[in-house]
C-alpha cells in the first residue's frame, strides 16, 4: 500500500485549503482513513478519522467544526477540507490507513502512512 498526498501549501490566516490522499492497493474501501498532523518540534497527532464507508468521522477539539474529511472510495482517495486556517496549523500533515473499519484516534491502529504534505499558514 502507498499513500500519497498533495495540496498542501502556503495559506494566510483564515484561508482554506483541500488535501488529497490517494492509496494504491486493494484494501482501501474496507478500512478507516486517517488524518495526523506534526509541526516543529511536537509529537505527531490525530486530525480527522473517517469510517470504511464514509459514514462516520471524528475530529480532533482543535478542528472540529473548521476542517471536514471525506473519501470517493471510487478514486481511492480520501480528502481533508480545512478551513478558517490558524497559523497553530501549520504543520507537515500526513494520511494513513487504518488495519481496521470504524474511525479511530489510536496511531498504533494505522499501518500505512504516506510522505506527509507541508502546509503553511501565516500572513
Amino acid at each position: 500500500v502507498q499513500l500519497v498526498e498533495s495540496g498542501g501549501g502556503l495559506v494566510q490566516p483564515g484561508g482554506s485549503l483541500r488535501l488529497s490522499c490517494t492509496a494504491s492497493g486493494a484494501t482501501f474501501s474496507v478500512n478507516a482513513m486517517g488524518w495526523f498532523r506534526e509541526a516543529p518540534g511536537k509529537e505527531r497527532e490525530f486530525v480527522a478519522t473517517i469510517s470504511w464507508s464514509g459514514g462516520s468521522t471524528y475530529y480532533a477539539d482543535s478542528v472540529r467544526g473548521r476542517f471536514t474529511i471525506s473519501r470517493d472510495n471510487a478514486k481511492n482517495t480520501v480528502y481533508l477540507q480545512m478551513n478558517s486556517l490558524k497559523p497553530e496549523d501549520t504543520a507537515v500533515y500526513y494520511c494513513a490507513e487504518s488495519t481496521i473499519a470504524a474511525v479511530t484516534t489510536t496511531r498504533g491502529a494505522y499501518g500505512y502512512w504516506g510522505q506527509g504534505t507541508q502546509v503553511t499558514v501565516s500572513s
